[in-house]
């Protein structure tokens, strides 16, 4: 019973917000598909304020899962990029993207939603600080010698995929048919690079929600002394987010779980960006730039999302923007006939169109090689798509 009742909820959650990640996604391949990654290189090669801003909005529009994010982060750094930028635009390809928006809306609301895109600037901010404080020319030596050793992570064939339609005017590129084609191609990748996190998400907010009593929760988020638990949530967040091991947007319904069992407000936003601190992400930056930049990089980001959380729920609370707190009671959301219904049909329809073009152009083949080696796939993935 237990587990039906986790079940159960894990897919009410899901319908909620269906036609809000479909759209996200949408869009973001949409963007993918006019925006070319060699113009994104060409960007990055130097540290300088600018440059940050370059990355975050080159990372914005690349909208990615975690893994592929740091897959195309580390294709970068050995494509020209400094180490400092390539990493700023895996965050922001993960922590500022549409889709994420979305479904923070739909799930906790536009105070959510503002904070996280505020918060997550900030953190850029404050990672772009101490990179330039602490990152020294012999870790960047050592993560470029480990990067050009070229070890296989995961989704290194997303990584590797450019599909751009970069002729003509940006109207006429978009509504194209090969920006249709790339279009399935980049929704579809997008899709199968984060199902399991997502599903894993919703499981497991699914199963926190109906098996763990709130007073468990309000005890362990010291909601009984308010001051400790405004400086505890930022701190704890991320090491919850940790141990879920879920990334990117299946962070999300978890963190609407935790917001109404007491975690502060600042507490859920770091959970949030704690997408790229999860246990295989790390291993993944050991193997793509060696064990002291991987633990430098662990350490500097948690620093930055703990205080990001922090100051973003200070600012909001002096505004007066922090939502009063009420418990997800999703067992009782059962889908109904209502606009989130028809939306979620609509774009289930949409979806099912997106498919059909991804497999007769080529789809499945390309499929095939999402964790392929650079080398080895970024020949066969860079144009020469059906129309």
């Amino acid at each position: 019973m237990f587990l039906l009742d986790a079940l159960r909820i894990a897919f009410f959650m899901f319908w909620e917000v269906l036609w809000s990640l479909a759209l996200g996604f949408l869009l973001s391949a949409a963007v993918q598909a006019v925006i070319s990654k060699g113009a994104i290189v060409r960007a990055l090669g130097q540290d300088s304020p600018r440059s940050v801003v370059v990355s975050s909005g080159f990372g914005i529009a690349s909208s990615s899962c975690s893994y592929a994010a740091v897959a195309v982060a580390r294709s970068l750094f050995r494509k020209g990029a400094t180490l400092a930028n390539s990493i700023i635009f895996e965050f922001a390809s993960t922590n500022l993207v549409i889709e994420l928006g979305l479904i923070l809306l739909v799930l906790l609301g536009w105070q959510f939603l503002a904070a996280e895109y505020a918060g997550g600037a900030l953190m850029i901010v404050l990672l772009a600080f101490a990179f330039r404080l602490t990152l020294r020319r012999r870790l960047v030596e050592e993560a470029r010698a480990q990067a050009e050793q070229g070890r296989v992570g995961k989704m290194e064939g997303h990584a590797a995929m450019d599909m751009a339609v970069t002729d003509g005017p940006f109207l006429r590129r978009l509504f194209s048919g090969p920006a249709f084609t790339a279009i399935s191609h980049y929704f579809v990748m997008d899709v199968y690079g984060i199902w399991l996190d997502l599903a894993g998400g919703f499981l497991i907010a699914g199963a926190v929600a109906a098996w763990i009593p709130n007073s468990f929760w309000s005890a362990f988020f010291l909601t009984g002394h308010p001051l400790l638990a405004e400086i505890w949530g930022p701190l704890i967040g991320p090491v919850i987010s940790m141990l879920s091991f879920v990334c990117s947007i299946g962070n999300v319904p978890l963190a609407a779980v935790l917001w109404g069992s007491g975690i502060s407000f600042g507490g859920v936003i770091s959970f949030i960006f704690a997408d790229l601190l999860i246990p295989p992400i790390l291993n993944i930056y050991r193997k793509y730039y060696g064990g002291r930049v991987a633990l430098y990089l662990a350490v500097v980001s948690y620093l930055a999302m703990a205080l990001a959380g922090f100051l973003i729920s200070l600012a909001f609370k002096a505004l007066g923007w922090v939502p009063a707190r009420h418990p997800f009671n999703f067992a009782d959301a059962a889908p109904t006939w209502n606009y989130t219904t028809v939306l979620d049909l609509v774009f289930l329809v949409l979806v099912g169109v997106i498919l059909i073009r991804f497999l007769r152009t080529g789809g499945m083949a390309m499929l095939r090689m999402m964790d392929a080696a650079p080398e080895t796939g970024e020949s066969k993935m860079s144009g020469g798509h059906a129309h």
